[in-house]
């Protein structure tokens, strides 16, 4: 078969892609083919100090607000009853893996197609807890918030994050057993050359440019022990995706940024949520998951990660709920209306303003326990 020009450019980047993958490297360099979250994305959250925000992508350049985000690493068999790093920042209760795809329009459904058929054994794994793929939506206001519309992105921009990979992990040390093991391989076609090239040539089409990791410190988890798991065969969901329409919605998904830079106020941050969590428990509340305050790992290396930029969040507080309704149901009651709008000091939107982004959630799964 004769190839053209830009036909054979592309096979050799491929070609070399694929090499590095089986290296000694591969379990990092596999995360630019399919990868297992944050948000760049506008509405307005109940957040008093919030604004709505134009969707962009990162700048080059970092930023102060890096140092803030990564606690010492620490031994996470050592004593449980000690709840601060050296740096006096909080430990984490979990490890938080995201990817933050840019779909291409109208590709949506054969973006979770690849999703939903493909290999993985990760609800077998130790230490995971619980995963999502989700697109962005906003929520309409001729309706009052009671249904959605997916929100894509026109330009390159605007379309950063418009989908992302949500995967929960006990322990940072189960997540990177299975970034370097075998079962990541799999999951991201590296069984063998030409299944990696397959699955890359097939990235190509559906997304804009390669994913971008973001990894996070989980803190002062609360969730709620589901009362029923979906269907998983062999570690992975059993659902009909016909690369047509897109899957139906599981879970609904807030997410809260903050840009916290690296002085003092990262402590005040922190300590502020500590408190405010102990206070406005959401482990009752009907249709509630889970929630997490995320501290962005800005330090993360590997073959696929891009240094941390300053124009993306330090903090996110991930909320998930069943569903839309649950949400609105909690969001327009009194606990909602005191845990999702708080008075915050203005200490927290110096450098920029919070702002919320929403999306929702499919392919769902939990371990027993949940989140």
């Amino acid at each position: 078969m004769k190839m053209s020009g830009n036909m054979r450019v592309l096979f050799v980047f491929f070609f070399c892609l694929a090499s590095s993958f089986f290296s000694k490297d591969c379990a990092h360099v596999g995360v630019l083919a399919f990868s297992s979250l944050s948000t760049c994305g506008s509405t307005t959250g109940r957040f008093r100090a919030a604004s709505t925000t134009t969707l962009q992508l990162p700048t080059p350049g970092t930023s102060s607000l890096l140092a803030s985000t990564t606690a010492d690493i620490v031994d996470e068999d050592q004593d449980t009853a000690t709840t601060r790093t050296g740096k006096g920042l909080f430990k984490r209760d979990r490890y938080i893996a995201t990817n933050r795809f840019s779909v291409r329009k109208n590709q949506q459904p054969k973006f979770e197609q690849r999703w939903a058929t493909r290999k993985s054994k990760l609800a077998q794994l130790e230490g995971f807890q619980y995963f999502h793929l989700m697109r962005r939506v906003t929520l309409n206001e001729n309706d009052d918030g009671t249904s959605t519309t997916y929100l894509g992105g026109e330009t390159d921009d605007e379309a950063f994050e418009n989908y992302v990979s949500f995967t929960i992990w006990n322990k940072k040390s189960h997540f990177s057993a299975w970034r370097s093991g075998e079962a990541f391989k799999e999951a991201h076609g590296g069984t063998s050359i030409g299944a990696f090239l397959s699955t890359m040539l097939n990235s190509a089409r559906v997304l804009r440019g390669a994913p971008r990791p973001a990894f996070y410190d989980g803190l002062f988890l609360q969730k709620s022990k589901p009362t029923s798991l979906p269907e998983v065969v062999d570690g992975w969901r059993n659902v009909q995706a016909d690369g047509i329409h897109t899957l139906p919605p599981e879970c609904f998904v807030t997410m809260q940024k903050f840009y916290i830079p690296s002085d003092d106020r990262a402590l005040e941050f922190e300590q502020y949520w500590s408190d405010h969590f102990m206070k406005e428990s959401m482990q009752q509340t009907p249709g509630f998951v889970a929630r997490s305050v995320m501290r962005r790992d800005g330090l993360a290396k590997g073959h696929g990660i891009v240094q941390m930029q300053s124009s993306e969040p330090t903090y996110v507080i991930v909320t998930i709920f069943q569903d839309l309704a649950s949400y609105q149901a909690w969001n327009k009651g009194s606990s909602g209306a005191s845990s999702s709008s708080p008075e915050l000091p203005a200490s927290f939107s110096a450098e920029r303003p919070p702002e919320t982004v929403y999306y929702e959630g499919t392919l769902v799964i939990s371990s027993p326990e949940g989140a």
